[in-house]
């Protein structure tokens, strides 16, 4: 049996030049791509971890529901700062959205993202169950 594959963008240009999609749905799985707090080509909380990773929840959020999802649906997340002194801020706000959901988490310091004023990265893996 061959699931259709359907793939979500963003709209930004980079996903033609890079060759990637925002999210991916095969089946019941949706993969959400690394995703950073800008919007067209302004960053939102420039210097501001907890900001970053709110937009970057949110625009998950977007992502998953054009692809039939929702948060509840997630049961992994990826986060990739580049101060790891600042896990708390981030980790709160990661919180506000998954307190009851409690996705699997990884949350690890690199030595820098594709911009320097990007502070955070998101990749999210949902899973849609039958009912």
């Amino acid at each position: 049996m061959t699931q259709k594959r359907i793939n979500i963008s963003s709209g930004a240009p980079w996903e033609a030049i890079v060759g990637y999609s925002r999210a991916v749905r095969i089946g019941n799985t949706i993969e959400v791509s690394g995703t950073v707090a800008v919007e067209g080509d302004q960053l939102i909380g420039f210097g501001d971890p907890y900001i970053q990773t709110k937009v970057i929840i949110q625009k998950i959020e977007n992502a998953l529901q054009q692809a039939g999802a929702s948060l509840s649906d997630v049961v992994r997340t990826r986060i990739f700062v580049t101060d790891i002194s600042q896990w708390e801020a981030v980790g709160r706000a990661h919180g506000e959205f998954f307190s009851e959901i409690r996705p699997c988490t990884t949350m690890v310091e690199v030595s820098r993202l594709i911009s320097p004023e990007y502070m955070v990265e998101i990749e999210a893996t949902a899973l849609i169950l039958a009912e």
